[in-house]
């Protein structure tokens, strides 16, 4: 489920995905960047050496499979502390309250993260029907309980199609959206009547597996849908609870989140903090119980499988490099044709476009401008 753009708390609002350049964080390093040397595992990823060893911290991206409890800034931090630098940012908050995918970039790799940040997002989650609270989610204030069994599927059925395709979504009060410049969650901590917006969102697939009724902590008798949300960037998924039971006329909130997806970015290639610090240390959890180094996705796989890919000669790589906007196709990756490549988002016309060099080094973002190739980011 879209973290729902699940952003932080305190760093950024469960639910919308505020993308990030994390800033560095105090204790999160020393400020000083290390020399560190670099190996190649076997399947192509790079590693960074373990401490003691000098090294330069090396560029890509680190999939996380984020704890509960833990903010997105938490995990940047420790992030640092493995990889050795500062430069570590993310591509979408997390809640502290969710658990999933985080992507991370290290180095250059930072400067892609912008971009991964406006893809498409799964989640699979937890709502319960018959009880609102005050950030709704399971971590707020419980401000309203009503009787929540007998509801009939149908009319959940209903509900949740009313919540799918395009639609203008009011993201949660408790969030890091701004509002005359001042984050929405601290207008409410101080006691603000915080109104915001609605904006468009897309929620491309919300579908209802399971419902299960039972009993809450107060007596409440309440109704627990087990559903799975994919959605554009800045969907709350705990505003489609939120909204789902008000609808219903019993209220709702979020009881549980797991992010599975971000672009092409899935769970199978996430690891947990515990398997990337023992990959960096060496004992329990490394492989063969030797440190193995930190596995990075190089930066041009990692573009790669996020972007259409256009392949250039050596006359256009140079032109590129020297900032000319030379002209370009108009990539549809959704047939593939155009010479571009599938890329795993399924990318789109006038969306970002990762340009490799005839020897396959990867040289920048673009995106078409008046038929020219307009840099978005460059990365030789």
């Amino acid at each position: 489920m879209k973290h729902e753009h699940t952003s932080e708390r305190a760093a950024a609002p469960a639910g919308g995905d505020s993308t990030v350049a994390v800033p560095a964080a105090a204790g999160g390093g020393t400020g000083r960047r290390k020399n560190t040397g670099q190996r190649r595992g076997g399947n192509g990823t790079k590693r960074v050496e373990p401490s003691g060893a000098k090294h330069a911290a090396p560029d890509g991206l680190v999939i996380v499979d984020k704890p509960a409890g833990f903010t997105s800034h938490d995990v940047v931090a420790k992030m640092r502390g493995m990889a050795r630098t500062r430069r570590v940012g993310h591509a979408g908050t997390l809640d502290p309250m969710a658990t999933g995918v985080l992507v991370l970039g290290i180095e250059r790799a930072t400067k892609l993260l912008g971009h991964l940040a406006l893809t498409e997002k799964e989640y699979v989650g937890t709502i319960r029907l018959g009880q609102t609270t005050v950030t709704d989610d399971a971590e707020g204030e419980i401000t309203a309980s009503k009787a929540a069994h007998g509801i009939a599927r149908e009319d959940i059925d209903a509900g949740i199609a009313g919540l799918s395709g395009a639609i203008m979504q009011i993201p949660s009060k408790v969030s890091a959206i701004k509002i005359d410049g001042k984050r929405s969650y601290s207008r409410v901590r101080d006691g603000e009547d915080v109104e915001i917006p609605a904006r468009p969102v897309t929620v491309s697939s919300f579908v209802l597996h399971s419902a299960h009724e039972t009993e809450a902590a107060d007596g409440t008798p309440v109704t627990d849908l087990l559903v799975s949300v994919e959605c554009s960037s800045g969907t709350y998924i705990r505003a489609l609870a939120r909204d789902l039971g008000e609808g219903l006329g019993v209220g709702g909130h979020l009881t549980a989140l797991r992010r599975t997806r971000v672009g092409p970015y899935k769970l199978d290639r996430a690891r947990t903090l515990e398997q990337l610090q023992a990959a960096v240390n060496g004992g329990a959890g490394a492989e063969g119980g030797e440190s193995t180094g930190l596995p990075v996705m190089p930066i041009g796989d990692a573009a790669a499988a996020a972007f259409v890919r256009w392949d250039v000669t050596q006359a256009q790589a140079r032109l590129l490099a020297n900032g000319v906007r030379i002209a370009m196709p108009l990539f549809d990756s959704t047939d593939g044709s155009d010479d571009a490549e599938g890329a795993g988002t399924g990318g789109r016309v006038g969306g970002p476009v990762a340009v490799f060099g005839p020897d396959g080094t990867f040289l920048a973002l673009v995106e078409n401008q008046g038929g020219k190739a307009k840099s978005l980011a460059v990365f030789v």
